[in-house]
């Protein structure tokens, strides 16, 4: 996955804005305002999504690709590397469990949330990485 993969894929959720509140060289992904991804257009090898502390913690067990985020909150936001092993389809997959975590979690009020995560099933969306295997 390049750079623009990654933009284009978190660009093709429902909802989703791209914005640059931090730098002009820090695209941030949001939905309903609320912050799930963002890379560094400067150092394009990695990229951080929010994940389930839980969940976080034993990816970064399995695999040598993800680490804590650096700058976020360690216990919720992964840096997922691009350059490593991971095929396309799990960084996708991860993707989109940071989505749906903040859909779920962090969208406000109810109405808002339940129409955009109706949006997601109308687009054939789901959170296939919520559950490891």
């Amino acid at each position: 996955m390049d750079i623009a993969t990654f933009r284009e894929y978190c660009l093709s959720l429902p909802e989703v804005q791209e914005t640059l509140p931090f730098d002009d060289d820090t695209l941030v992904y949001k939905v309903s305002g609320r912050m799930f991804a963002m890379i560094t257009m400067s150092h394009p090898d990695h990229f951080a999504v929010k994940c389930h502390p839980d969940r976080a913690l034993l990816l970064r067990d399995r695999y040598q690709e993800i680490t804590s985020a650096y700058h976020l909150n360690k216990r919720h936001w992964n840096d997922v590397s691009i350059v490593g092993e991971l095929p396309d389809s799990f960084l996708k997959a991860e993707i989109r469990h940071s989505y749906f975590a903040v859909v779920r979690q962090n969208v406000t009020p109810r109405q808002s949330r339940e129409a955009i995560l109706a949006m997601a099933l109308d687009a054939g969306l789901v959170d296939d990485a919520e559950w490891l295997e």
